[in-house]
């Protein structure tokens, strides 16, 4: 009989855990180029599929023809309704975008906030679901969706850094081709300050 295999859940909550309850300085933000003052709370989910030895991520890119963002590869999410918090909200979405069923998602917790330069304050949510979901894109909001490896987005070698000019001054952001996906822009900014949070040496823990 063939042993059941281990869950990442749990070693992943423990490398969570320590790495937000360490101080982290510079952690990425567009802050500065938020113009009015906007402040519109949103949250996302960072959906980590629970496979020993080669965890991935699951990413979403939004249909080319919508008015924001267009073709932009990005987390499930979007903005928090009045009476939700960040965790509902993230989990209310990617059952909207993905039809990822809410129950199947064991949280590990919410990490640090990501001010966009559109004045959305981004909380993202992280947790572990299992692999090989049935999940089924809404054409509304999803063009396609892919899987990536944690251990790739963590590892700040895989990211290329470029620049700008936005809003009057020049705004440096990270890229990544992955299998003909570019992750840039504020989904890149998410998963860099999170890999300061986690890291490769302790997502090898995980594994």
């Amino acid at each position: 009989m063939t042993p059941p295999s281990a869950s990442i859940h749990d070693p992943l909550a423990r490398a969570f855990a320590e790495g937000h309850a360490r101080a982290v300085p510079d952690l990425l933000s567009d802050a500065h180029f938020a113009r009015d003052g906007r402040s519109t709370p949103a949250a996302v989910l960072i959906a980590i599929t629970d496979v020993p030895h080669d965890p991935q991520v699951i990413l979403t890119q939004r249909p080319r023809a919508m008015r924001d963002h267009p073709g932009q590869v990005a987390f499930p999410g979007g903005k928090i309704d009045p009476g939700e918090d960040a965790v509902t909200a993230a989990l209310r979405e990617a059952e909207e975008e993905l039809a990822l069923p809410r129950k199947e998602v064991r949280l590990i917790g919410t990490s640090d906030i990501y001010h966009t330069g559109t004045g959305f304050l981004v909380t993202p949510v992280v947790g572990v679901v299992p692999p090989g979901l049935a999940l089924s894109p809404n054409p509304a909001e999803v063009e396609a969706w892919f899987e990536a490896p944690l251990a790739l987005l963590l590892d700040p070698a895989s990211w290329t850094t470029n620049e700008v000019f936005w809003r009057g001054a020049n705004r440096r952001y990270l890229e990544l081709e992955w299998q003909g996906f570019r992750i840039w822009g504020v989904t890149a900014a998410i998963i860099a300050n999170l890999s300061r949070r986690i890291t490769l040496e302790g997502l090898r823990h995980v594994a």
